[in-house]
């Protein structure tokens, strides 16, 4: 398989928040890099292309751009 990324993910298992328009879903980070992550969700269904990833753990508040849409996986560009 190609490495498409600019920046190698380390593979990490916290917790996070999807905040976008005043509403808020749960997700697992589980690959993070200076560049994007991909997160674990219940449904990607009702999550938005652009939102803010909160990551309490690091204080990390980032805005997204989901990059790919799978079953219960997401990825994303931050910036």
């Amino acid at each position: 398989m190609d490495e498409r990324r600019d920046k190698a993910r380390h593979r990490v298992l916290k917790t996070g928040t999807i905040e976008f328009g005043g509403g808020a879903i749960d997700c697992t980070v589980r690959n993070l890099s200076d560049t994007g992550a991909a997160l674990d969700v219940t449904s990607p269904v009702g999550i938005p292309d652009h939102f803010t990833l909160f990551v309490q753990s690091d204080g990390l508040h980032r805005p997204c751009t989901v990059i790919w849409r799978k079953e219960k996986r997401i990825g994303v560009r931050f910036g």
